[in-house]
């Protein structure tokens, strides 16, 4: 047994058990890096142009912790009850909205669109967890912990689906009682879906992309708890959120480790440039665990492919509207305004940029007159322009 005092808030990590090929390295230490007060964190996602995005249940917001100043702040509120996060293959948000009892996405200019909110004609229980796979279709699961209060229970079963690239849904299997937890083996050949009351983790074969067979036990939590959120490594090592802390399991469904928590984790996800450090959402709070002797997953389409200029939003507008584009190049970088003839009305932002998506507020009280208006984005030697309508 190892135990490793972090002397910021006396949290204990211990490793229970530890065999040799445990993941976790002996001087991991588990920090925390943010609290939110009355809150219920979830759903962790990393994004290397924004840091950490997660839910708050409670709160109904996602917020963002900035790496740089440790920072922590509202990234969408409302939220309809979010849950589970990840990004689909072009980079867009994809979040399940218990409130709203729906998957949908986030686009690059905010705006929230809905992806499926029933099955057969019939609303969803709660969407819970997600798992985006390499083709862009989506997995998630549909417990009913959180069906809103009042609202009447829809379906007779509890699922887990596949959302194709088409919008089509297909129900994967009914016969869970709280299906919970999702994620992929590293090639894609395996889902595991973990059932959450009994702490029981189940693996399916992946067979021509988009059914599922073989249904078995991978791994049973004991001590009589639940299990919640889950990951993988590149090595198919599995990290699920249970009892205590967070259980590790070897790719055959041997336990390797536990990395232990100060209160019941909900969720994690990899994090950091290289995906070596495990963010973990527990209690009020969310936590951080470097694991230098393993190496996580970069979320679909996380990082930006190319330079695009989004459509300004609301347009037409008055007094002020939103632009935002993404690069995928560190350099300098401008977004005008010019007007018909092509003479520069004003700069909306300029300098050096890192790959990311930026989006900015603008207004143009007393700067504009009713009227079309084009705005260009340069970045070395690239350009992209569109138009734009303000109104008085």
């Amino acid at each position: 047994m190892k135990i490793q005092i972090t002397l910021w808030a006396a949290v204990i990590l211990i490793n229970f058990g530890s065999f040799a090929q445990s993941p976790v390295p002996g001087n991991a230490v588990l920090e925390k890096i943010t609290t939110v007060l009355n809150s219920q964190p979830e759903g962790p996602v990393w994004n290397d142009s924004l840091g950490l995005l997660f839910s708050d249940i409670k709160g109904n917001t996602i917020y963002q912790w900035s790496p740089v100043d440790s920072s922590t702040k509202p990234y969408l509120h409302p939220s309809d009850s979010s849950n589970g996060l990840a990004y689909d293959k072009s980079g867009r948000l994809i979040l399940t909205q218990m409130e709203l009892r729906r998957l949908a996405r986030r686009e690059f200019d905010g705006r929230i669109t809905p992806l499926v909110s029933t099955y057969k004609g019939k609303k969803f229980n709660s969407p819970n967890d997600i798992a985006v796979k390499s083709d862009g279709s989506i997995f998630f699961t549909d417990p009913d912990f959180n069906v809103p209060l009042g609202q009447k229970v829809e379906l007779s079963f509890k699922g887990i689906y596949r959302l194709d690239t088409s919008g089509t849904v297909k129900l994967l299997d009914s016969t869970f009682d709280k299906p919970n937890g999702i994620c992929f083996s590293p090639n894609e050949s395996r889902l595991y879906v973990n059932e959450s009351p009994n702490g029981k983790i189940y693996v399916w074969d992946v067979l021509n992309d988009s059914t599922i067979s073989n249904k078995r036990l991978f791994y049973t939590i004991p001590l009589g708890g639940y299990a919640d959120g889950m990951k993988v490594d590149t090595s198919g090592i599995l990290y699920c959120t249970g009892p205590t802390g967070v259980w590790i399991i070897s790719p055959d469904g041997a336990y390797l480790d536990k990395i232990a928590m100060p209160s019941n984790p909900s969720n994690c996800n990899w994090g950091d440039a290289d995906r070596k450090t495990l963010y973990i959402t527990a209690g009020n709070s969310v936590y951080r665990i470097r694991l230098a002797e393993t190496t996580g997953f970069r979320d679909k389409g996380e990082l930006p492919r190319g330079m695009e200029l989004y459509q300004n939003y609301p347009n037409p507008f008055n007094p002020a509207t939103n632009f935002g584009f993404r690069i995928s190049n560190f350099g300098f970088v401008s977004l005008k305004i010019y007007d018909l003839l092509g003479n520069e009305i004003t700069t909306v932002v300029e300098g050096e940029f890192s790959p990311g998506e930026y989006i900015f507020p603008f207004s143009a009280d007393f700067l504009l007159s009713s009227g079309t208006y084009f705005y260009r984005l340069q970045s070395g030697e690239s350009l992209l322009t569109k138009k734009f309508v303000f109104i008085k």
